[in-house]
């Protein structure tokens, strides 16, 4: 095996066993701080061995086996082995703790970092770090900050988890509802996360975030089936997941929805997703947030041409939408709509209001490129596009924007 193919597999290793490393090192020596840097030890040491040694026949387990290697000898450095195995074993036998409804340690994992001690956009980046795998530096572009600020953020939440004791578990039955609004907004940004990925050094799409979000959404779902935004958010990744493999262009290019090719649609996806929103719709109960999210995708997904899709309804959702979150993104997603029914004028004097709130946002210049460039205003359209290029971290983004502004001429 040449090098390039044991950076892959390391690489492929890193996406599919990060979390399940650090999971079952949370569980073991109940210490995210221990587990984190161990399993960051056991990556480091397949990139140095892996080359001469070969790639093991079971990555997981020999990451598994030499982190837990590498979190003993730390534990022996700091000469409080006893007090940790001590802690370990209660971990492992306290009989008290309640048996999880679903045993999955990912699952305990994401409930430990999200527990609402922390603040919500803590909860989000400690997430991130430990069941996404994502660098301090990638979740400090998707959260807008300087990397010194969000590892400080991360590092004082594990101290938080610490010091409070949160306990590594599944939550029990009766305290599920409160827990899990927290938990779905980390999904949320997780599934965006790899998406739309942020950092220019990764591919532009992450499947691995979206098919993890989308399989602890499961989860959860099958934690609480009869919540509604469990179910809408599943429904909004599911019907945003069966679009990916036509969102970029062989030449690596965003493609947005109206040039989307959508034979390549998963239909199988969008008929999931399409049965969980009529499912919440049946149920005579006001819909929340990700519930209207779904919905508005449901609508663009059962057009069969751009020219097909109903924008007075998508309007008539985020019109619901604000009411229930009235913040500057949906105002700028509603404007979109706005704009194929009133036209791209009525939208841009809607967005220009938004300036004060989206100025460091890439999504807001190139919406506002895109309608000087239909309003034939070329010279303010290529400024918009300059600065949505400067800003947008995503390199198949970055692409199709920088093609859209040299069309201007």
């Amino acid at each position: 095996m040449n090098g390039l193919d044991v950076h892959a597999a390391v690489t492929r290793a890193h996406r599919e066993e990060w979390a399940r490393v650090v999971a079952a090192l949370t569980r073991r020596f109940g210490d995210l701080d221990i587990a984190e840097e161990a399993a960051a030890e056991a990556f480091a040491t397949a990139v140095e061995r892996w080359p001469a040694d070969g790639v093991p026949a079971n990555p997981g387990a020999w990451l598994t086996t030499t982190a837990n290697r590498k979190a003993i000898d730390r534990i022996r450095r700091e000469n409080k082995r006893d007090d940790k195995q001590k802690e370990a074993q209660i971990l492992w036998d306290d009989p008290s703790v309640p048996p999880a409804a679903i045993e999955d340690e990912r699952l305990r994992l994401l409930f430990t970092c999200c527990h609402p001690a922390l603040a919500l956009e803590t909860r989000v980046a400690l997430t991130l770090r430990m069941v996404g795998g994502l660098t301090v530096p990638e979740i400090a572009r998707a959260f807008l900050v300087q990397e010194a600020t969000m590892g400080q953020r991360i590092t004082r939440a594990k101290a938080k988890i610490k010091a409070a004791r949160i306990p590594y578990r599944v939550p029990a039955a009766e305290d599920l509802p409160a827990r899990v609004s927290g938990v779905l907004a980390v999904l949320f940004l997780v599934f965006n996360e790899g998406y739309l990925a942020t950092s220019p050094d990764t591919d532009p799409v992450r499947q691995d975030l979206t098919a993890e979000a989308i399989r602890l959404t499961r989860l959860v779902r099958g934690l609480l089936p009869e919540d509604g935004e469990v179910a809408g958010l599943l429904a909004l990744m599911l019907l945003t997941e069966a679009r990916r493999t036509a969102r970029v262009s062989a030449n690596g290019e965003l493609v947005p929805l109206d040039e989307q090719n959508r034979g390549a649609w998963d239909t199988g996806l969008i008929a999931e997703g399409h049965r969980l929103v009529r499912e919440r719709l049946a149920g005579g109960v006001a819909p929340s947030r990700y519930q209207i999210l779904a919905a508005i995708n449901a609508v663009h997904t059962s057009a069969r041409d751009i020219r097909d899709t109903d924008w007075s309804q998508v309007v008539a959702l985020y019109d619901q939408l604000v009411s229930l979150d009235p913040s500057p993104i949906i105002a700028l997603n509603r404007a979109i709509a706005v704009a194929e029914i009133d036209g791209p004028e009525v939208a841009l004097a809607a967005i220009d209001r938004l300036d004060d709130k989206l100025a460091g946002y890439h999504a807001y210049h190139a919406t506002r490129a895109d309608l000087l460039r239909r309003l034939g205003r070329g010279r303010e359209s290529r400024a918009a596009y300059d600065k949505a290029i400067e800003l947008a971290g995503n390199t198949a983004e970055a692409a199709y924007l920088t093609r859209r502004r040299d069309q201007l001429g």
